[in-house]
């Protein structure tokens, strides 16, 4: 049967990263072997400044479009030259050709909308990481073929949060890739529609294409590997106490996600549990340390209370200006205008005469959303807010992590209370009450 393994950014940062990969491969002779890689580090953040440099004042031809273009073409030269030298096995021209691509995008989609001009441009991070770890395992003696995930991931046209059509992505994945074995290099994060443009399945989607793929080859397992030893219950650069969970249920996995732990993506989950494959996350840097494996047992998800923070939060109020009641037809209203802006309330509350709602502070899509709104209501807004979501609370942790600070809004149901603050009131280092 067929596993999966999802590399992160973090671990093929650099030349040294991506040969850590050989003996880790290594260890794991089984096949067949899907690999799903990221783009390069911080690859993806430096394509988004590409990006707008290329969208703003001089365009593909300014001095701060080139100077980003440069510099991230050299980050990559740079990895090739450590890696490959001169040797012939080097993908260099191919590596050039796809920055070739890259720059050819940027220019014929700038007048495009931006979501559109977004996964065709940014999608290039994954093409040119797989390109060359693809060429460094084969280097090594590790036979592998490389896939674009744009011809095998189908999806609709639905820019930066593309939708899955699970018929057709099976169909050619299964042809593709099944019983091959050699290691399978494909990226994760982006797909192409039936015209064969690309699409993206929304930010930090390769843990998504992983299970995709897993589904659609009924694997047996699939391993995310990353720079931590599995999942915890609160980020550890923020909370000085938090611990390794090590084992929760699909479910549970789902709702952290969906509230904002980085560590899954929210859409991951279901495809997996569909076919009760397990998921285990592992240290890439230790291998052998203890994992967290997510499956169908839930018996364990209440064990621990976890912490979640979302930060750069938007507070939102809608009210009727004729002060009529915020009824069941202004809140479809409010909410479809939502969903046509591609955002999602992380926290809603309502009252007679008020629909309110938490948002990422997004500004592209964020400011035409509240325009629309401003159209036919009253609204008012807060930014600079961080939200704090907990999942299985003890009695009296809410007010123990609130001490000092005025709760903006809260939201509270039996497994999970929230409460928005300031963020100026938050402590850069927070503590899980015991």
């Amino acid at each position: 049967m067929t596993t999966v393994f999802k590399f992160g950014g973090a671990s093929i940062k650099d030349a040294d990263a991506i040969r850590h990969l050989t003996p880790l491969l290594e260890q794991h002779r089984d096949r067949p072997l899907i690999v799903v890689v990221s783009a390069m580090g911080k690859t993806t953040n430096k394509l988004e400044a590409l990006l707008a440099a290329a969208r703003g004042e001089g365009g593909t031809q300014g001095d701060e479009y080139r100077q980003c273009f440069d510099a991230l073409q050299a980050e990559h030269r740079e990895a090739l030259e450590a890696l490959f030298g001169d040797t012939a096995d080097s993908p260099r021209e191919r590596v050039d050709a796809l920055f070739d691509e890259l720059d050819a995008q940027h220019r014929r989609h700038r007048e495009s909308a931006y979501a559109r001009h977004y996964d065709q441009t940014v999608c290039y991070g994954e093409l040119i990481s797989t390109t060359i770890v693809a060429a460094w395992l084969n280097h090594c003696g590790i036979a592998s073929d490389w896939h674009d995930a744009r011809e095998l991931v189908r999806t609709d046209a639905c820019h930066q949060a593309a939708n899955l059509d699970w018929s057709a992505t099976a169909e050619t994945v299964r042809q593709r890739l099944a019983n091959s074995d050699r290691v399978i290099l494909t990226q994760g994060f982006i797909g192409g529609t039936e015209e064969g443009e690309a699409t993206t399945l929304g930010r930090e989607g390769s843990d998504f294409s992983a299970a995709i793929f897993a589904h659609c080859l009924d694997a047996r397992e699939v391993v995310i590997w990353k720079d931590v030893t599995g999942l915890f219950n609160a980020d550890p650069r923020r909370f000085d106490n938090a611990v390794q969970l090590e084992r929760i249920s699909y479910a549970e996995a789902t709702e952290l996600a969906w509230h904002g732990a980085k560590v899954i993506h929210p859409k991951t989950l279901g495809p997996l549990q569909e076919k009760s494959i397990p998921l285990t996350v592992r240290s890439f840097e230790t291998p052998d340390a203890e994992p967290t494996v997510i499956d169908a047992e839930r018996r364990f998800d209440s064990d621990v209370a976890s912490c979640i923070l979302r930060e750069e939060q938007v507070w939102v109020e809608v009210r009727p200006r004729d002060f009529s009641f915020m009824d069941e037809p202004r809140q479809h209203d409010i909410l479809g205008r939502l969903v046509k802006a591609g955002m999602h309330a992380n926290l809603v509350d309502s009252g007679a005469m008020r629909f309110a709602f938490c948002l990422d502070d997004k500004p592209e899509r964020l400011e035409p959303l509240i325009e629309s709104l401003q159209g036919d209501y009253e609204v008012g807004r807060e930014d600079a807010l961080t939200l704090l979501t907990v999942r299985h609370p003890h009695p009296g942790m809410m007010d123990t992590l609130s001490e000092g600070r005025e709760a903006l809004a809260e939201r509270r149901n039996a497994t999970t209370a929230q409460r928005l603050f300031r963020s100026r009131e938050c402590p850069e280092t927070w503590h899980i009450p015991e």
